[in-house]
């Protein structure tokens, strides 16, 4: 039970640095991001960032937790 809570706090830590660096250094898109507007309404919806993040995620979840 020790190393699941051990990753939880690596993974929440990892996450506030995540998101801090994109606080500082603005918010990032690829080409297939999609932003629409309409008068004072925004809609962000970045499908390419979050295909590109999963995938990222799923390679290094698969070498953490193939290390055991």
């Amino acid at each position: 039970m020790a190393d699941v809570g051990r990753m939880l706090l690596v993974f929440g830590v990892l996450l506030v640095v995540i998101g801090g660096a994109l606080m500082l250094f603005g918010r990032f898109s690829l080409p297939g991001d999609f932003t629409f507007r309409s008068g004072n309404v925004t809609v962000y919806v970045p499908l390419a960032t979050g295909i590109v993040l999963s995938i990222v995620a799923t390679v290094v979840l698969n070498l953490v937790l193939r290390q055991r």
